[in-house]
């Protein structure tokens, strides 16, 4: 199996399949190949090359692999008791609160913020805004729908824990459940490039989370100058608990809960891509 052959692979995913191979680190994207690979009995990447030419339903398959990466409501609980600090502090400010789940997959933590927001007493969820984005067009539209599979979202009683009653915002239905309407009302789903999309305004909380594990090194700067644009100055982002802020970005921003990956922009110090 060479290199080549690889490479060409992924040039034809990219072409021809419309999938950015070139934002994502080639350990990341050999991985999803070789499960689809091993799975279709293909040996060497220039079969499973031609079977991508001729199976629809695997090249379906395949950007569905692309696509799956682990989620769930309320990953990482400490991290998420410091995200309610953080948004108590904001609704104290009696205004609008604008969030921003970035790269939002398939909607779990866009819909995690927003029960936290009607759950706490202390969050004012009548001013607050959430906005979720993916490039996945097919993600979103399922992030849209708030349906899933008890099966592939084990333990739910365990990941709701942070809830005071968690039975109001999901209802179950013949072995799954969807998130309730009061919870989607407060979610805006739309599409978002992050490395070539302009960068948004205003917001006061930005969440972008376990999205550098699968990124090319090259590609995590633009990322990060995106969102700290997006950003007011004493705006707060998070991002994954194994992941670290760039050099060029550190003097932009100080750490809340620096374990947690939790900070506070204090500057707009301006970033060259």
């Amino acid at each position: 199996m060479s290199d080549d052959a690889f490479d060409r692979l992924l040039r034809y995913v990219e072409d021809e399949l419309d999938f950015a191979t070139s934002y994502y680190d080639n350990a990341y994207l050999d991985r999803r190949v070789s499960s689809r690979m091993r799975r279709t009995d293909c040996e060497e990447y220039g079969a499973y090359h031609e079977l991508l030419r001729e199976d629809e339903d695997e090249r379906e398959a395949l950007l569905d692999a692309f696509s799956v990466n682990v989620t769930s409501f309320f990953r990482n609980p400490d991290v998420w008791a410091e995200i309610r600090s953080v948004l108590r502090s904001l609704s104290a400010e009696n205004r609008r609160v604008r969030l921003w789940s970035a790269a939002c997959s398939d909607g779990r933590e866009p819909y995690s913020l927003a029960m936290l927001a009607l759950d706490d007493p202390e969050v004012d969820e009548s001013k607050v805004e959430i906005t979720a984005t993916d490039i996945d067009p097919e993600i979103l539209a399922a992030a849209r729908r708030g349906v899933y599979q008890s099966t592939r979202t084990t333990d739910i009683d365990e990941q709701l824990a942070p809830l005071e009653e968690y039975e109001r915002y999901v209802e179950p239905d013949d072995g799954r459940f969807e998130v309730a309407d009061v919870v989607k009302d407060l979610v805006s789903f739309e599409r978002h490039d992050l490395i070539n999309g302009d960068p948004k305004s205003d917001f006061d909380f930005v969440v972008c989370r376990n999205l550098f594990i699968y990124i090319d090194a090259e590609h995590k700067l633009p990322i990060l100058d995106t969102v700290s644009k997006s950003l007011r100055k004493g705006g707060y982002l998070v991002i994954g608990k194994t992941e670290t802020l760039p050099e060029q970005l550190k003097p932009c921003f100080e750490p809340v809960a620096r374990r947690l990956r939790v900070y506070k922009k204090t500057d707009d110090i301006p970033i060259r891509r």
